[in-house]
């Protein structure tokens, strides 16, 4: 089967090489490339596949651990005492039990490496296993057709243990292997269980019904009961309760949702019952896309893993050729028996050889990182990003919705002389009573939260970029922006337009003359100077990006202590500032949550979206905080510099181990020391490395916390 991606199977799982992403399949099994366990393409939350592959290869090794000890016993134990033929053909019996019954997947594996002209961990297992297996068999059938050469003290050497030895040892690097890469899944699985499995329709006649969750279709009418979670993305259609949406905020306290409000899959109900009309189902949810990105993110390869493959594409034919130079210069100019060391060191260069480790080195990095990430609220979309991150020196941030709550409230009403706060609230949210616009409904806000009575206005006109017009009681009420009042030929105090510069100023004006003033500002999170501060601390470079006026920018600016600030910036000026920064040799980080930041987003060295704005700004960035808190980046920074150094560590490791292991297995040793290395301690050695490679990844969640 060729590297093509496969049609989805009918389940809609499909199953891929963590090594090599290319490689597809509809069903599990092995990657003909690497020959490692494919894995589902999003881990499903029972796991089957995964754990079915684990059971089978622990039994396979259970299956293969009492008969390999009892070779052992027969070839170096006090069996060995027994009559030469009763032991030589007890040990070729059990010996193949072993091979080609418990360690049966491995001729398979290295037989398709072979055929896919793939060389790889398995090619050099096989042939070791295969070399010392064949070898004893021929010399237990027909021992006179071997050469004087090869005797010791009158009889062959067999090496059935070494080929029961290496099955049994590699069967527990893979038992290993799975048991870690299984727990590299649990941020998805957890994610997953978010989801209900089953949703209440409702029908036209308000009955509701219990149905799959894969049924569901957009449009459909779902009943909420309080702490049920809610089963898709929708809108609320009827009822109103207070939803935990902690799994995407990460904000403890549960939000109000009435009529027409969005709700997002996954959340929690908590107080009364909603009916919701579903707008987002399956993979277009943001609890699913969430979790793409994370699979999406573990499977894909960091740049370090690119001298991993081109070494290891050259790395199993040299060792291929290594271990027949140390066969023939063994044999012809090594000591008696040479041929027979010749065989042995040929086998242990094979076996100690082995680039499982080199393999798994950055994929175990990549996975442990990505999910100690996904547990942070920190979503990698590639392996890439994460080991770009931490090379950032500035970051570039929106202020609406990034460093503020992205939500305008009312902060000060400045009534002229001769009226009061309330009248000149009231009179605002009458007028704004039909408007949609996000500082109409913060003083519609307001106005409920004082309990004041809102009237009923007519002829509402709204003038786009000034504000609005409306009638009431034979009175003309003007509420917008100063152009506004200027237009109208309404005069405002000087006072009052100097307190402009601390936030959103909205005027309020009866029969052209200005009743007062109300200020609106977009507060700070309170996360967000202590963010700023902890970037500060890792060297990076805080600017501020923003559309709104001089005024409300140079104030944020300010309180929460950003290096720079550009305001009144459009799209185009925000990708600017970007291309400006790295062209003075700044590597720029673009954190935003606006579609009007996704240009910016894409040209950033990183880009880094809150998981609280818009599809299009996720698309555009390579990193999304979930939570929409800057603090996510500090932790991003931190877990980039973690799983690269963790990745160093696995590739010297990797890369030092058969720089002095090739060596001592052909032989190196034996003119100083008289030191040979036995296969059977080759494929100890060997399994070893991998199960340390692991373990250093895994260390990781340890490393960045």
């Amino acid at each position: 089967m060729s590297r093509s991606t496969h049609a989805q199977s009918a389940d809609g799982q499909l199953y891929i090489c963590p090594m090599h992403p290319e490689i597809r399949r509809e069903s599990p099994g092995r990657c003909p490339i690497c020959g490692m366990h494919l894995e589902p393409l999003i881990p499903g939350s029972d796991n089957e596949s995964e754990q079915r592959e684990y059971q089978l290869m622990l039994r396979r090794f259970w299956s293969s651990l009492p008969i390999t000890l009892l070779v052992l016993v027969i070839a170096l134990g006090p069996l060995r005492a027994m009559p030469a033929g009763v032991r030589d053909w007890s040990e070729l019996l059990l010996a193949t039990v072993v091979v080609f019954g418990s360690a049966w997947p491995f001729h398979l594996w290295g037989l398709s490496s072979i055929r896919q002209r793939n060389p790889n961990m398995w090619t050099l297992i096989a042939l070791g296993i295969n070399m010392a297996y064949w070898y004893s068999f021929a010399a237990v059938l027909a021992p006179g057709a071997f050469p004087d050469a090869l005797r010791v003290d009158g009889g062959l050497p067999l090496y059935f243990e070494a080929a029961t030895v290496i099955c049994t040892l590699t069967l527990l690097g893979q038992v290993l292997e799975l048991r870690a890469r299984a727990t590299t899944g649990n941020a998805i699985r957890s994610l997953l269980q978010l989801a209900p499995a089953t949703a209440m329709r409702v029908d036209a006649q308000g009955a509701s019904v219990e149905v799959d969750l894969a049924d569901i279709v957009i449009g459909d009418r779902l009943r909420v009961r309080p702490g049920d979670r809610i089963p898709v993305d929708g809108f609320v259609a009827s009822g109103m309760s207070a939803v935990d949406e902690s799994m995407i905020t990460g904000e403890p306290m549960p939000v109000d949702k009435a009529l027409g409000d969005a709700v997002v899959g996954g959340t929690l109900n908590t107080t009364g019952t909603l009916d919701i009309s579903a707008t987002g189902v399956g993979a277009d949810t943001v609890l699913s896309r969430v979790i793409g990105m994370v699979a999406a993110a573990q499977r894909s390869k960091a740049p370090l893993q690119r001298l991993a493959d081109r070494v290891a594409g050259v790395f199993v034919l040299a060792v291929v050729a290594v271990s027949v130079a140390t066969f023939l210069v063994w044999g012809w100019f090594g000591p008696q028996p040479s041929w027979a060391l010749g065989l042995v060191n040929a086998v242990a260069v094979l076996i100690i050889a082995c680039p499982c480790a080199l393999g798994l080195a950055t994929p175990m990095s990549v996975m442990v990182g990505t999910g100690l990430g996904a547990s942070r609220g920190v979503l990698f979309k590639d392996a890439t990003a994460m080991e770009r991150m931490r090379l950032v020196d500035t970051i570039v941030v929106d202020k609406t919705g990034t460093l503020t709550q992205g939500r305008p409230t009312v902060q000060q009403v400045l009534p002229e002389r001769g009226h009061t706060g309330d009248e000149v609230l009231t009179l605002a949210a009458t007028a704004n009573g039909a408007s949609e616009h996000p500082l109409a409904r913060a003083v519609l806000e307001a106005a409920r939260d004082r309990n004041l009575l809102v009237g009923q206005a007519q002829d509402f006109s709204a003038i786009p970029g000034l504000g609005v017009t409306v009638t009431l009681d034979a009175s003309t009420i003007l509420v917008g922006s100063r152009d506004l009042m200027d237009r109208e030929h309404v005069t405002v105090a000087r006072d009052v337009v100097t307190l402009a510069t601390a936030g959103t100023m909205v005027y309020v004006a009866k029969d052209s003359h200005l009743i007062g003033a109300i200020v609106l500002t977009d507060a700070v999170k309170e996360s967000t100077p202590a963010a700023v501060a902890a970037l500060h601390a890792d060297g990076v470079h805080v600017v501020m990006a923003t559309g709104d006026a001089e005024g409300p920018a140079s104030a944020i600016a300010a309180l929460v202590g950003l290096d720079a600030f550009h305001a009144r910036v459009k799209p185009e000026d925000k990708l600017q500032i970007v291309r400006d920064l790295q062209s003075r040799g700044r590597f720029v980080a673009m954190a935003g949550d606006g579609i009007n930041d996704a240009p910016a987003l894409a040209q950033a060295d990183v880009g880094v979206a809150m998981g609280t704005g818009t599809d299009t700004a996720i698309a555009a960035a390579a990193v999304t905080l979930v939570k929409g808190d800057l603090r996510g980046l500090a932790a991003a920074m931190a877990i980039s510099r973690a799983t690269v150094r963790n990745m160093r560590q696995n590739l010297g490791f990797a890369f030092g181990y058969n720089a002095i292991g090739i060596p001592v297995a052909a032989g190196a040793l034996y003119p100083l020391f008289g030191v040979l290395l036995s296969p059977a301690i080759a494929a100890a050695a060997m399994s070893l490395s991998s199960v340390s490679v692991v373990v250093n990844s895994l260390r990781l969640r340890r490393a960045a916390a």
